[in-house]
């Protein structure tokens, strides 16, 4: 292991417990223990996954959130003596690892609970909300301080809870982690003084007018957080741990509007400021709870607890370190974690243990390739959020996750086998085949790499001097380092595992190859556009190839992600953008989580860079492009380049392959690649 992360790999203590390293497994929706979105049980994924991340040497392990209540049913989480016995076998199998485990609870959701269409027609006919409540609870599942909008959809507004509701709840984490206690659980966390849910809204005045003694004062604000630690200890005794999810500053500007990490902007906190932060950092510590562990943001600003690939690295650091100057028990921070980073700070005090999540997911092995020297083997969490969190919203629609997708949270785009064993898994072929890959592109090298793992021997075909294809232009923004990471990591593994790749080798017809099985991934081709004048408009991927090609001012067609993230790295480098598109809304597709598309959209915003919806391209011509609004009045966007980002069209090779992959078999992104690389892979 490299000396610069010796600091990380020494024990502290949480209270009268000690973990032995300073590496904190955070909460990710979807790999609780009792399971997330359906009748509380014992969830065999999630503790398959929680095992193998304690078996390669975790310090803490924070599963993912327990709701105190059924989302599906109104059962309470203490109800059911069966999942807390199987909880007790779980943490005797734990503890033989070293690690420790604290089990996370959550009040609720209040208005960031995520409504969906389904949730939205449930709410909104008052006869199927009645027939359904048994089941689905609208107004129980969106219930906050004071009447609010929902983050996510403006027909399920949320109403006040009552106080026998709150009392309830504060009853009901006190009898939870008692059972936890009984199960050999090392301690609990209260969800959450944190990103905007149910016990932060109370704390944030934006969102909590209450007149009652849950509103008003700080005092009155923080109460509900303080009684619930104040009822835990008092089930469990004062020595038995309780950690706060906790975010310092809410970097809130107004309901749905964050605060973004760029200059120029210049806000009136809504929610939490950072002297508020310490403040209440220092009354929760007095109150009983035992560590925090920090992050910044809430719902309307989720780029902060969720950050995608536009945010800094070790994003949340300046206020967790300010915090810890404040109180006397351990701070945890997350946010875009790096190893070395976080070293430094534990070396110096600033902080007690780096928060880590979705890597988990990507590799549960990397903190053990972290400790042998393995760090090139460690596959990249790219920041995409397209597997595990892919709650996406646009305007006049709400969250677009489907249930199966919201049951099957914290799936990962470049790990299949996360939370999905059931289905993948290596599995040696019976008989070794000659596999040939025609395209060496994300989905071409992941069926390569899992087809040798299966024991074939696997040739990759690729036409360009370099394996990556697409993925290359695309990993080449300033910010997507991490992609970029995830190629070497690719050619690392398709080096190490003798798979022969041949390139600068086009192959036209895949009947002259000497193999037993083909497999097609020779990727997609851009859309065109017949308007007049197309021709002077510039591809994404020629931009994104040479970059000189563009000038000062330029003309975006089409507000995708590529289109945004283009427009985006435009202006940061001094440029005039401008995006024109022809749907209601940017990003306006399933599967971007709202936390990577509200970062876009909020500096565009801020930056007042020009964006034109509902409106359609005409023409490209030598002063720019003729384009027309939804009332089909024509104008023109002076500038002097057009870059054209209007999809990609599937370029299969052949009529009669059997197997094809990547964006040759349906255009997608990484995830869809990665995923049916495996599906293909599995079957050869």
């Amino acid at each position: 292991m490299d000396n610069k992360y010796s600091s990380i790999f020494t024990p502290w203590k949480i209270g009268n417990v000690e973990v032995k390293n300073h590496i904190v497994m955070c909460s990710m929706g979807g790999t609780c223990l009792f399971g997330f979105a359906e009748p509380n049980h014992w969830d065999k994924e999630a503790a398959k996954l929680i095992l193998e991340v304690a078996k390669n040497n975790c310090g803490l392990i924070l599963p993912g959130i327990a709701p105190i209540r059924d989302l599906v049913g109104n059962k309470w989480l203490y109800q059911g003596e069966g999942k807390f016995k199987k909880l007790k076998e779980f943490m005797e199998e734990v503890h033989k690892t070293g690690a420790k485990l604290f089990v996370q609870i959550t009040a609720g959701f209040g208005r960031s609970f995520a409504v969906s269409k389904l949730t939205e027609t449930v709410y909104t006919h008052p006869l199927l909300r009645g027939i359904l409540k048994p089941f689905i609870n609208v107004d129980r599942l969106t219930m906050a301080p004071s009447s609010a909008p929902n983050r996510w959809s403006d027909k399920v507004p949320s109403r006040a809870m009552t106080q026998k509701e709150i009392r309830d709840i504060i009853d009901g984490f006190a009898r939870v982690a008692e059972k936890c206690k009984k199960a050999g659980v090392d301690g609990v966390e209260v969800h959450a003084v944190h990103e905007g849910y149910l016990l932060d809204q109370f704390t944030l005045p934006y969102v909590n007018k209450r007149k009652d003694e849950y509103g008003g004062n700080f005092e009155n604000r923080y109460r509900f957080a303080v009684e619930i630690v104040r009822a835990i200890k008092q089930a469990c005794g004062n020595d038995y741990p309780v950690s706060l999810r906790y975010s310092v500053v809410s970097k809130t500007k107004d309901f749905r509007l964050g605060a973004l990490p760029c200059e120029g902007d210049d806000y009136k906190e809504a929610g939490r400021d950072l002297e508020e932060g310490i403040k209440a950092a220092r009354y929760l510590q007095d109150a009983g709870y035992d560590m925090l562990n920090c992050d910044n943001g809430t719902y309307d600003a989720w780029y902060w607890s969720h950050p995608p690939m536009y945010m800094p690295l070790n994003c949340n650091y300046r206020e967790a370190e300010e915090v810890k100057k404040a109180v006397s028990i351990p701070v945890v921070v997350a946010g875009r974690n790096e190893p070395a980073y976080a070293a430094e700070k534990i070396q110096a005090g600033k902080i007690d243990a780096m928060g880590v999540a979705r890597q988990f997911l990507a590799d549960p092995e990397w903190i053990t390739k972290l400790m042998n020297g393995k760090e090139e083997d460690i596959r990249p969490c790219i920041c995409c959020h397209n597997g595990c969190f892919n709650l996406a919203k646009y305007e006049g629609v709400p969250n677009t996750q489907t249930l199966a997708e919201t049951k099957a949270m914290c799936r990962c785009a470049v790990n299949p086998i996360s939370m999905n064993s059931e289905k993948y898994g290596i599995q040696k072929a019976k008989t070794a085949k000659k596999v040939a890959v025609i395209g060496g592109g994300i989905g071409g090298m992941e069926t390569a790499r899992v087809a040798a793992l299966r024991g074939h021997k696997v040739t990759i075909y690729e036409k360009t001097g370099e394996l990556g294809g697409v993925f290359i232009p695309a990993a080449s923004f300033e910010f997507k380092e991490k992609d970029r990471s995830l190629i070497e990591w690719y050619k690392k593994q398709i080096r190490d595992l003798g798979v022969e790749v041949k390139l600068n080798t086009e192959i036209r017809d895949p009947n002259t190859l000497d193999a037993d099985e083909v497999v097609i991934a020779t990727g997609a081709a851009a859309r065109k556009l017949h308007v007049p004048g197309a021709v002077r408009g510039l591809e994404a991927l020629e931009y994104l190839n040479d970059r000189s090609k563009a000038g000062e001012r330029v003309i975006i067609i089409g507000g995708s992600l590529t289109g945004c993230e283009i427009a985006y790295e435009l202006y940061n480098q001094g440029r005039h953008p401008v995006i024109v598109e022809m749907k209601n809304d940017l990003m306006a597709v399933r599967g971007i989580c709202l936390a990577n598309s509200s970062y876009l959209r909020d500096f565009f915003k801020l930056k007042k860079v020009p964006v034109y919806l509902n409106t359609t391209l005409k023409s490209i011509t030598e002063k720019g492009a003729v384009v027309s609004d939804r009332n089909n009045k024509e104008f023109t966007l002076e500038g002097d380049t057009v870059i054209l980002c209007v999809g990609y069209v599937p370029q299969p090779l052949g009529t009669k392959t059997k197997y094809l992959v990547g964006d040759c078999y349906e255009v997608g992104n990484v995830m869809t690649a990665v995923w049916r690389a495996w599906d293909v892979a599995m079957k050869l």
